[in-house]
């Protein structure tokens, strides 16, 4: 009996810990930090639809060059790691006892929240090693690491199905993302009343445009992932800067990417919007 009371205990504590204000502040600064990687990224693809950027990637790895190259740029970079680091832990949070809202503790969003601590583990990890010095961690290429991975899955017996499968579930991803950002979904997650009447315009239309081109970003890689599968040509995969890159070639030029890079900055801004009006 003492043991079951010392288990619920824990419980209750490790649910206040949870929601503590420290947690709040934790998830707050890995928007921040989210916000500022899409930003780059929107500016990175605009340079490159422009003038072809100068050798830079429009990706995680080119941003986090990016702010390296900056006066601090290695302070940025810890900032930013322990920043991704804090929404790595919201997200655990929330896979352990449930999101805000009435339906945060069904087992569907409890288990994309412990996927979306995996990612956000990474990706802190990446950063924080490149701060450390890891020059291989974190600015590496998005297509070279898609097409490696996709050369040895599809060596593995069965390896097209699985690539195509991904493929399938990263384009599905995309488009689900993009749906939702076009019909509002967003706004349960923040506290749109409490918003003054522009401030709620201006986040409504970012949070439309910018997760609706996040979404189309996610397809278009889902289906080079589906072509790499069906041809047998890992090359074919591509990552966020080639997908970015492949824009260009549409009968609109350069200028469809114009368009996309500054969906995926205005995505970035909306991030910062979440860092102060998001319900966590």
């Amino acid at each position: 009996m003492a043991t079951g009371s010392a288990k619920a205990r824990g419980r209750v504590h490790a649910q206040r810990a949870a929601n503590s204000t420290a947690v709040s502040a934790a998830a707050r600064a890995g928007f921040v930090a989210r916000g500022v990687i899409y930003v780059l990224i929107g500016v990175l693809s605009l340079r490159i639809a422009l003038s072809d950027g100068g050798g830079k990637q429009a990706d995680r790895g080119g941003a986090i060059a990016e702010i390296a190259e900056k006066p601090f740029g290695t302070v940025l970079l810890w900032l930013l790691g322990v920043a991704l680091a804090g929404m790595a832990l919201w997200r655990l949070s929330e896979a352990a006892f449930g999101q805000a809202g009435p339906d945060g503790k069904k087992a569907s969003k409890r288990a994309m929240a412990a996927g979306r601590f995996v990612f956000y583990g990474f990706v802190s990890y990446s950063v924080l090693s490149y701060a450390a010095g890891d020059n291989g961690s974190g600015s590496g290429s998005s297509d070279k690491n898609s097409q490696d991975v996709t050369a040895k899955a599809l060596d593995w017996p069965g390896g097209q199905w699985i690539v195509a499968v991904a493929g399938i579930a990263v384009a599905a991803a995309g488009v689900w993302i993009a749906v939702r950002a076009i019909r509002h979904k967003f706004h349960k997650h923040l506290k749109m009343f409490e918003m003054p009447e522009k401030t709620r315009k201006a986040i409504d239309f970012l949070g439309m445009f910018g997760g609706a081109t996040r979404g189309i970003v996610f397809a278009v890689a889902g289906v080079f992932a589906v072509v790499a599968a069906v041809q047998h040509k890992p090359g074919k995969a591509k990552g966020m800067d080639d997908t970015l890159r492949s824009f260009t070639e549409t009968p609109a030029g350069p200028w469809l990417l114009v368009l996309i890079a500054v969906g995926l900055a205005a995505f970035g801004v909306f991030s910062w919007a979440n860092a102060r009006w998001r319900k966590v």
